[in-house]
């Protein structure tokens, strides 16, 4: 939304200001001749990042990256009043925000479409929804395919949201308000407060009512995060967490278009049913996240997350251009989902010099779990059994659809599904010298999918085994600059992103293949100012198209992306904070799909 109005407020209490209290009285304290401590880190300076953890799973220099990386920081996401994938991705160069139907968050990196590519904490978060930004620290946009690290698809890249976690020393209240033209409002809450010695509570929540120039349009939502950080004797931090949110909107699909263009109606009108259009999300999750640093150069990180989510929406559409009589034929349907996923990821960080080289090692294993339950009732335009699941409607304005019954009957879906992934994975980031710097990993996923059509009575089931390579080389010639070329693969079971399908077809086809070729170059202009610029050639493979008997599959179809990234973040003046970005791209099906032709 629109904000006319943001009303922010940060009180530290017994924060900063405290804890710089609390050192001068201990320098006081010391000794003349005791020695002094210096404690060096690097940190966020307003709109660049300095490090990222996700992409190699160390806290590493994005300098050393060898990918392009995108990173919206929370000084970032605050100028702006960012609180959506939506809002955010209109300022990240190769990353498009797409409607997703009125009822979730879709994403297209580098041409490749997406409803799952989410993560958040490094934790895969594939269910179709909308997020918020009320409890994030930062927002990472990793480019190009990124399954050594994430696991299976990320083709184009992937999303992922870092949330904020207890600060044990300082005590801190903020809150902030926004209203807007529309009527919409919002409150939002972050509380932290330290409850003994090395212990820590946090809570972010939110409630917002929302409304646009959309007719009939609304949403409520809310959320609420506390959080209980542990100080593990100096040597490392457990975080136990715990979120609920809910979303109630109106399913908007927006209007229909007419010779390839939007129908030339007034942008308000909805063409829907106000009293059926709805879509509804609720999810519960658990999680756990501990750093353990066993001795100077090895430590261990594990994450586990549980998340139960529950979700519906009923669409009334239009499912057609406009016709020249001024008509759209519409559809109406139900879609109820349930997920629960359960994943668990363990690491072990180890640095070592060997042979005049440094290296930091990683490894470690994976091991997820995914229920399914999802059906597809559609809707009939009759007032008893027989009527047509499509009819053709002028399109006035109010639109008037015609009475629709969501019931059982033809074309109607109903599954369950479980997916098991079982992964082993090893990287190297290996320093030579002060100016050349590897990073090389493989990745093997166990992909286990069944899908038992309730319907139909059968059940399908598929395997696939998957190694996922990744390859760097950054030069540095100077401390502020670096230049990299990387080569990554992903592949995408063809079940889809969701699991919502699979047949005897489909089963026995191989999984599509992602290969990312990339070169770039970034540079610290300042301390707080970056550039970078990113090359890349990104092939998608195994993309199913007809067979040469009608009604067969076939593995022939081809994609290919080709494009240039450029940005700028970070601070100009400390009155003028910039983040800017270019993309130039060229994307085309190079042999025929299901989909499109080349």
């Amino acid at each position: 939304m629109k904000r006319l109005l943001l009303l922010s407020t940060a009180l530290l209490m017994a924060g900063a200001a405290q804890a710089e209290d609390r050192m001068a009285e201990e320098l006081m304290a010391l000794d003349g001749d005791a020695p002094t401590i210096v404690v060096t880190a690097t940190r966020d300076q307003g709109y660049r990042a300095a490090s990222i953890g996700s992409a190699t799973r160390t806290d590493t220099p994005l300098l050393d990256v060898p990918q392009a990386v995108t990173v919206l920081t929370r000084q970032r996401l605050d100028d702006q009043a960012l609180l959506s994938v939506q809002e955010a991705l209109r300022f990240v160069p190769g990353a498009v925000g797409a409607q997703g139907e009125g009822n979730r968050d879709q994403i297209v990196l580098r041409g490749n479409n997406s409803t799952s590519d989410f993560f958040v904490d490094g934790v895969r978060d594939d269910v179709q929804y909308f997020r918020d930004f009320y409890n994030l620290e930062r927002l990472e946009i990793l480019k190009g395919a990124n399954a050594m690290i994430f696991g299976r698809g990320g083709g184009g890249g992937v999303i992922n949201r870092v949330t904020k976690t207890p600060m044990l020393d300082d005590r801190a209240i903020a809150g902030d308000a926004a209203v807007d033209s529309w009527g919409s409002w919002r409150l939002a809450s972050d509380l932290n407060l330290p409850l003994a010695t090395g212990i820590a509570g946090r809570l972010n929540a939110f409630y917002e009512e929302a409304s646009n120039h959309r007719d009939f349009y609304g949403l409520t939502r809310w959320a609420v995060n506390p959080t209980l950080g542990v100080d593990l004797g100096g040597r490392g931090t457990l975080v136990l967490g715990y979120e609920h949110a809910a979303d109630d909107r109106v399913a908007d699909r927006g209007i229909p278009s007419q010779n390839g263009r939007p129908a030339p109606v007034d942008r308000g009108l909805f063409v829907g049913d106000a009293a059926l259009n709805r879509s509804r999300f609720n999810v519960d999750a658990l999680s756990l996240a501990a750093d353990y640093r066993l001795s100077d150069t090895v430590s261990l990180r594990h994450r586990t997350r549980w998340a139960d989510h529950d979700k519906e929406y009923v669409n009334v559409y239009a499912a057609g251009p406009l016709a020249a009589d001024g008509s759209v034929l519409i559809e109406a349907y139900r879609d109820p989902t349930s997920r629960q996923n359960l994943f668990s990821q363990t690491d072990i960080d180890i640095t070592a010099e060997l042979g005049g080289t440094r290296h930091n090692i990683l490894a470690g294993f994976e091991l997820g779990r995914q229920v399914t339950r999802n059906q597809r009732i559609n809707g009939f335009f009759d007032t008893v059994a027989g009527g047509p699941r499509q009819v053709r409607v002028a399109l006035t304005n109010p639109f008037a659809p015609p009475p629709v019954t969501i019931r059982a009957g033809s074309g109607n879906r109903s599954i369950r599904g479980q997916a098991e992934v079982a992964a082993l994975f090893v990287q190297d980031q290996m320093t030579i010298g002060e100016h050349v710097e590897l990073v090389g990993g493989l990745r093997y996923d166990r992909f286990e999918l069944t899908v038992d059509d309730l319907l139909g009575g059968a059940r399908f089931a598929r395997v696939d085994h998957l190694w996922s390579p990744r390859a760097g080389l950054v030069v540095k010639p100077a401390a502020n600059a670096s230049l990299y070329a990387s080569f990554s693969r992903s592949y995408l079971p063809q079940s889809g992103d969701q699991f919502a399908s699979l047949d005897l077809s489909l089963a026995a086809l191989e999984p599509e293949g992602f290969l990312n070729r990339e070169i770039g170059a970034k540079w610290d202009i300042t301390p707080g100012l970056n550039l970078n610029v990113a090359y890349y050639v990104l092939d998608r493979t195994n993309t199913r198209a007809p067979g040469a008997v009608a009604g067969t599959i076939e593995l022939t179809g081809r994609q290919r992306s080709r494009g240039l990234e450029v940005g700028l973040d970070g601070e100009i003046a400390p009155w003028w904070q910039l983040q800017a970005g270019l993309a130039v791209q060229r994307a085309r099906i190079t042999s025929t799909t299901s989909a499109a032709p080349a």
